[in-house]
């Protein structure tokens, strides 16, 4: 586990080793253990890593590494959790080279070597990010693990191609970013950025599960995937386990869980998990108890609002299994002496509130263990989210009625500013303006324009809505939605849709940010890729039975833990936000949303986020959601104000 980085010039370049430097510094809390960095000048290349030593804590470990004939220099950010089954094919195919140490690197650059960059990307199980310099071609291999589980930016400065795990990396060479405006917009809607966009123009992400050869021979690259579900489910011949019955389904979710939480737990470095006492976590940390000789590690925190504090049955579940369990209570002075931080960490706006419990836990975590175990993916793989049934419920409802009806509605109901519905709404005794009030009618309205389950399912999923026309000299943008796969049940497109989308944007994202923000690597066995391709060769019947998500994993789960254990309503990895932006985050929220700040900055409509705060402050209804979003998106301007010139530019 680690941070990369690197450059590739248009020619000789005698900088390369200082500018390098710089970026590999600012990745330093991605890599405490070790600094790497290799340049060739006459070939305009630069790679660099900054080490989290976790496998093969010797030298024989450090990056960048050349493969054995010194064709291919790698540097790589990651786990390859099935290293060891490759290491072995590629010596009983006579394969193999003199191995210098036992690293998943090595591994990685002989089956480079022997197999291709494409075969091996097929073969590799785990989570990467990887920047490997083919000599001889003169080309610069970018790779991104399946699921999007690791980070990886890519772009063009001047004359130079740029790459890095952290877009600070990017803003520590300096020269002239420009915010993307439609970035921007997608960024209110959803919270957080989709690939391959990024907040800044002429600056990507790679996508989840493709590569791309930069070179400055070719004209502009285009990432190619190395993975897909659809290729996946097309390999398998359509997948017998369609057609398993119940006790077939759970034998193979349980097989295909255990050796994935097999091959994760593999580290030289003390290791552990975090429980939350939900179905995802206590199964993982049931998984590893069950392989463990001794007491696994795990990590809750809680909170003094009921509402929200999840440790108790985090405790109840660690007790059960026999774990060796710690917990942290976060109160408000916690999250407000945190707040001020996540900017930098997150490095690019990103407004998913349980980043607060997430940093936290990490701190706390890492305090013990250097690796930790979640239960991240559960919800999407196996159908856990309520709004599935719901969105699903609701699109079978509206679609009997004819669309030009629905939007005529709409029309009329979007006529009528939220403001002023609000006027006429407060007017109705008996109504509460956090449950009716002049945006949900224009939510409603929205919904009701849906011309099919996608457009649905991006409004319910949305944040700021497109009409909302929050950022300014933008014209409403389609929905941060991605692209819609139509094909299965209406549960099935929706989960696709957050793999897609919300899984590697949002979820990897906040965890990754969090743990390598202290030096923690968090591992999520869910998403294994054969976990992820088994979860949708699955039968709706079981994931869901009885209104209820995640039946195959509860059924696995009483194999480990009584169900009066972990059988509640789900509360989610949340915070008391609203509160706390009424209380003790009051002062610092105002600072960053003061509409003369945001009039001077001319990104943000000052008057719509006025109002959403009066609303939230004086008159009752909760907007921390919409609020959160803007106030994420200023402190990431407060944070990155000089940072983007700080240095002299390489251009």
């Amino acid at each position: 586990m680690c941070g990369i980085a690197g450059l590739l010039a248009q020619g000789a370049d005698s900088r390369l080793d200082t500018a390098l430097k710089r970026m590999t510094d600012v990745l330093a809390h991605r890599g405490p253990d070790d600094e790497g960095r290799w340049f060739d000048p006459e070939q305009g290349i630069a790679l660099g890593q900054r080490r989290l030593a976790i496998v093969d804590l010797s030298p024989q470990g450090h990056q960048p590494m050349a493969s054995v004939s010194g064709r291919y220099m790698l540097a790589f950010n990651g786990e390859i959790y099935n290293y060891r089954e490759l290491r072995a094919e590629l010596e009983s195919t006579g394969l193999a080279p003199a191995w210098r140490g036992h690293s998943d690197t090595e591994v990685l650059l002989a089956g480079i070597e022997a197999w291709g960059a494409e075969a091996t990307l097929r073969r590799a199980v785990g989570m990467f990010a990887i920047a490997c310099w083919d000599r001889a071609e003169r080309r610069l291999l970018l790779a991104r693990d399946r699921i999007g589980e690791k980070p990886l930016y890519y772009g063009r400065s001047g004359l130079h191609w740029l790459f890095a795990s952290e877009l600070k990396a990017v803003r520590a060479l300096g020269g002239n970013l420009e915010i993307d405006l439609e970035a921007l917009a997608s960024y209110t809607q959803g919270g957080y950025v989709p690939a391959p966009q990024t907040i800044y123009k002429g600056c990507f992400k790679l996508p989840a599960g493709h590569f791309v050869w930069l070179s400055h021979r070719a004209g502009s690259p285009v990432p190619q995937a190395f993975w897909s579900l659809d290729t996946a489910a097309q390999r398998a011949g359509g997948i017998a386990c369609a057609h398993y019955t119940d006790a077939q389904a759970i034998d193979a979710v349980h097989d295909r869980l255990n050796t994935a939480v097999g091959l994760q737990m593999v580290a030289d470095v003390p290791l552990g998990a975090f429980l939350s006492g939900g179905i995802d976590s206590s199964l993982v940390v049931s998984l590893m108890q069950a392989q463990s000789a001794q007491p696994v590690r795990t990590f809750t925190i809680g909170f003094d609002d009921e509402s929200y504090n999840e440790a108790p049955y985090a405790a109840a579940v660690a007790r059960h299994i026999g774990t060796q369990h710690t917990e942290l209570f976060v109160t408000a002075d916690d999250a407000k002496s945190v707040i001020p931080k996540l900017a930098h960490i997150y490095d690019e706006p990103f407004a998913d509130a349980s980043q607060i419990p997430t940093t936290l836990v990490s701190r706390l975590t890492r305090q013990h263990v250097t690796v930790s175990l979640s239960g991240d993916g559960g919800d999407e793989l196996f159908a856990g989210y309520p709004r599935y049934a719901l969105s699903a419920a609701l699109w079978q409802r509206i679609q009997r009625v004819p669309l030009p009806l629905r939007r005529a509605v709409a029309r009329a109901l979007l006529a009528v500013s939220p403001r002023a519905w609000d006027r006429l709404l407060g007017a109705v005794p008996g109504v509460h303006a956090d449950t009716v009030n002049g945006r949900r009618v224009h939510r409603l309205a929205g919904t009701l324009n849906a011309g099919d389950l996608g457009e649905l399912y991006g409004r319910l999923m949305a944040q700021w809505q497109p009409e909302d026309g929050l950022v300014l000299g933008v014209a409403p943008q389609p929905l941060n939605g991605g692209p819609w796969h139509a094909e299965g049940s209406a549960t099935a497109q929706m989960r696709r849709r957050d793999l897609d989308l919300y899984l590697p944007d949002d979820l990897m994202v906040k965890v990754d940010r969090a743990a390598m923000s202290t030096s923690l690597e968090a591992r999520a066995p869910l998403l294994d890729h054969r976990v992820v391709e088994l979860a949708f060769a699955l039968p709706d019947r079981v994931l869901m039975r009885g209104g209820q998500g995640k039946w195959v994993l509860r059924q696995v789960l009483d194999r480990y833990v009584p169900r009066a254990l972990v059988e509640r309503p789900k509360a989610g990895f949340g915070v008391p936000l609203g509160a706390w932006l009424r209380g003790p985050l009051r002062g610092w929220s105002a600072d960053l949303l003061d509409p003369a700040l945001l009039r001077r900055q001319g990104l943000l409509d000052a008057d719509k986020v006025g109002l959403a705060w009066h609303q939230h402050v004086e008159g009752g209804a909760d907007r921390s959601t919409l609020l959160w979003t803007v106030l994420m998106f200023q402190a990431w301007l407060a944070d990155t104000a000089d940072a983007a010139t700080a240095a002299p530019s390489l251009a």
